[in-house]
């Protein structure tokens, strides 16, 4: 079960450039793990997913490296405020918030 999970994740990941956390996130907690500890871990296993999609795609040209450094400090000080509120809500908040997020960008894929 876990290395399937391993490569359905990854190919989210690399498929969609995101996603893999969605699937990661519901599969951990299956597995047992707590809300929160299921959140930080899912951002644990799509690092090394998401650099090493991101080295394919910058060597393959889809990627122009200096135009995605633009994104990088805002996406550092994102990751910071998350960590925070991480600690700060409760697990069935999280649990509601990443619920409506996902209904939100389902939506929102399906319309666009």
């Amino acid at each position: 079960m876990t290395a399937v999970s391993g490569v359905l994740i990854g190919a989210v990941n690399g498929l969609f450039g995101a996603g893999g956390g969605m699937l990661a996130v519901p599969l951990l907690t299956k597995l047992g793990l707590e809300r929160k500890q299921a959140h930080a871990n899912a951002v644990a296993v799509i690092l090394p997913i998401t650099v090493l999609s991101a080295c394919f795609y910058v060597l393959k040209g889809y990627v122009t490296v200096k135009e995605s450094f633009v994104f990088i400090p805002g996406g550092v000080t994102g990751a910071l405020l998350g960590t925070y509120c991480l600690k700060k809500i409760s697990s069935v908040w999280l649990k509601r918030i990443f619920g409506a997020f996902m209904v939100y960008a389902g939506v929102r894929l399906l319309l666009k």
